[in-house]
């Protein structure tokens, strides 16, 4: 019975992967348009290439690192021998993903730039049908890598399910440090490219955006594939395979006499979700001349009939997996999912230009910038409260429904079951995130190709509604890294028992390794954002320079008579992100191994719990201030508060450059530090218990 449960989430992982090929062949047939279109378009693709070949370089020495260190401990037996090969799988599977999206975005920028000279709807379905590809990719590759690693752990090496699970966290490790670098790494890259071409673009020199004739403008257009493709993507990965991997190992420790029965139904469920996906994808199209709402409600039509399938297909699959004795632990699976949506409805709420708390922002740019940095720096904070509570109903509803109250090991289980529910239709939740950079790189063509205005219009139109479902999915993202990071925590307190069974751990108010480890976990995200909010700005003042440099002794420039020095500035954001990237990750990584070897396991758990708390608001409230922040801008550019050009549409750009850090490099990056935490702190602890000072 279990192997045939493993084999048809093979099976469902292979369906998600062959989606995704159909997809993309059709994508690639629609055409990039006129000569000029297709030369703007393998410019990007060409410096999109260049980036991830140098950053995959670094990240391989960092990887080839780990593996020895990994391989030490399995020769002292602190690990199994499997250890070190699975985190090279999830670290490459992590990296492959990003990668595939990222080519196939590159490929469907002119397309889609094209297909909106035809029509509103045609652009939609191109750009949508891109972000499916990267979409059915993640969760085709992490379905497959957990499919086959189960299998080979299980039924050929035959490993206890508690060996089994402890390997396969490990891989969960590879694809957090993978998605880690991809994040910062791409995140850098793009934010100091907007930052530089619209500071002095937009600002100083007073050109449109995405103007030829600004040297940085096809480095922006790079970045918004590195970052928002390619980082996202192992980013979502990580997200995904970190819910069920952590659901696995929580299930072993609930149920001990039915333990592969208890790992297999995570896997179920997200396959079950591939299907699910699918079918949501065929009803995403609108009408011409359509507005944000109905733009808006064109996607969700797709993902709210995924989610009701998938809501009503968990049912017989609790049933028929874990008996009809613990049918209530569907309610579990169910709160996960009613969680997503509402996550997804309040971040839409706060940074979506058709509600009032982004036109409300846009308002208070016409007196001052200073009153815009302010009233979107609230926006942000306000909008942590729902989220808060929206997780804190779903911990209790999913803890109490799956036997909590006399079993605290199942309502662990049935916290990781919730994180599963709200990311079992990722397919197409990250199809319609995937979309947004897809469509900014469309407009960006368009306007650098001297396409129609109607053409702009309806890619301006894709694009705003590009960065709500992008906030919309970030926010879905940290609510689900807040209860995985919830689930591994649990994990870890498992394997402290499994390595030593008579060891006693004091996680009360009044030890001060776990009050000590609180304050050291709560300020690490603050930490995190800082460096890599600093590292932004270190590499934007240098494209900054680049750019006034070029307009300064180009002659011709302004005049369109000269060619700006593109490469330079692409050159620039590479060389500089990766170097940037660099410490926060290593910060994620050797943090928690000093941490557990001066204050001991105690101060792990402490630890742990403060960057979960507070790295699930601070990546919140920057995602939405961000996001709010962009909105506004658009919102004033349709022509509201004076429109392009305006002393409130110049604020509107300084606050959009404010907030780009926030909502696409520290923001979405955070929800990754916190399961890298945990997964390493899993991976190292061994190594805390046999050589901790306080044990």
């Amino acid at each position: 019975m279990e192997k045939l449960l493993v084999v048809l989430t093979f099976v469902c992982a292979a369906l998600a992967l062959v989606f995704a090929v159909i997809t993309a062949k059709r994508v690639l047939r629609f055409p990039e348009g006129t000569d000029r279109m297709k030369k703007i378009s393998a410019s990007i693709r060409s410096g999109a290439n260049a980036y991830l070949r140098r950053q995959y370089k670094i990240v391989l020495v960092f990887f080839a690192a780990m593996f020895v260190v990994l391989g030490i401990m399995a020769i002292f037996k602190m690990l199994t021998p499997y250890v070190p090969f699975a985190f090279l799988t999830g670290g490459f599977f992590s990296a492959l993903s990003g990668f595939i999206g990222m080519k196939i975005a590159t490929a469907s920028n002119a397309r889609t730039a094209n297909a909106c000279r035809e029509g509103l709807n045609k652009g939609l379905r191109v750009a949508f049908s891109a972000g499916s590809v990267m979409g059915f990719t993640v969760v085709g590759l992490g379905l497959l890598d957990i499919s086959i690693w189960f299998f080979l752990l299980k039924f050929v090496f035959d490993l206890t399910p508690e060996e089994v699970t402890g390997a396969m966290l490990t891989f969960g490790m590879g694809a957090s440090s993978m998605a880690l670098f991809a994040r910062v790494g791409g995140g850098i890259f793009t934010k100091a490219a907007d930052v530089g071409a619209d500071l002095v673009g937009k600002v100083e020199v007073g050109i449109p955006e995405d103007d030829p004739r600004n040297p940085a403008v096809i480095a922006d257009n790079v970045g918004d594939n590195v970052g928002d493709v390619a980082g996202m993507g192992a980013d979502l990965y990580e997200s995904y395979v970190g819910s069920i991997i952590s659901a696995c190992a929580l299930g072993v420790a609930a149920f001990h006499g039915n333990g592969i029965s208890a790992m297999a139904l995570p896997m179920l469920i997200a396959a079950v979700g591939v299907i699910c996906s699918i079918f949501g994808t065929f009803l995403v199209r609108t009408k011409e001349g359509a507005s944000q709402k109905q733009l808006l409600r064109a996607l969700s039509r797709g993902t709210n009939f995924s989610a009701i399938i998938i809501a009503l297909a968990a049912f017989p699959l609790v049933w028929f997996v874990l008996g009809k004795e613990h049918w209530q632990i569907y309610f579990a699976i169910f709160a996960g999912l009613v969680a997503g949506v509402l996550i997804g409805q309040s971040t839409e709420y706060f940074t979506s230009d058709s509600y009032k708390p982004t036109k409300g922002l846009a308002a208070s740019s016409e007196t001052g910038t200073a009153t815009l940095i302010i009233s979107g720096l609230s926006v942000g904070m306000i909008s942590t409260l729902l989220p808060i509570i929206i997780i804190s109903v779903c911990v209790l509803v999913a803890f109490f429904v799956s036997g909590g109250a006399a079993s605290p090991a199942m309502g662990l289980y049935g916290i990781a079951l919730a994180a599963v529910g709200m990311l079992s239709t990722l397919g197409i939740t990250l199809a319609t995130d995937a979309y947004g950079p897809v469509a900014d790189n469309a407009g960006g063509i368009a306007e650098m190709a001297g396409l129609e205005k109607e053409v702009r219009q309806r890619t301006d139109a894709l694009d705003s509604l590009g960065n709500t479902t992008a906030a919309t999915g970030k926010g879905f993202a940290i609510g689900s890294a807040a209860l995985t990071a919830l689930a591994l925590m649990a994990s870890y307190l498992e394997k402290i028992k499994t390595i030593k069974p008579d060891i006693s751990i004091d996680l009360s108010i009044n030890n001060p390794a776990v009050l000590i480890g609180l304050f050291i976990g709560a300020c690490l995200p603050f930490v995190f954002a800082a460096l890599t909010m600093k590292s932004v700005g270190r590499a934007a003042q240098s494209v900054v320079k680049e750019v006034r440099r070029q307009f300064r002794e180009i002659t011709g420039l302004m005049t369109g008579k000269a060619d700006p020095d593109y490469a330079k500035c692409v050159d620039l954001c590479t060389r500089a992100s990766l170097r940037e990237m660099i410490l926060p990750t290593l910060v994620a990584v050797i943090v928690p191994i000093i941490v557990g070897l001066v204050l001991g396991c105690s101060g792990v758990v402490g630890m742990l719990a403060g960057a979960t708390v507070s790295g699930f608001l601070m990546a919140i409230f920057m995602s939405n201030s961000g996001g709010a922040w962009d909105n506004a801008k658009k919102y004033i550019e349709s022509g509201k508060h004076g429109g392009r050009g305006s002393d409130s549409h110049k604020g509107a750009v300084v606050g959009d450059t404010v907030g780009d850090p926030f909502k696409d490099t520290s923001g979405p990056a955070i929800n990754i530090l916190i399961k890298l935490l945990s997964m390493v702190s899993i991976v190292f602890a061994a190594v805390v218990v046999n050589f901790s000072l306080l044990h």
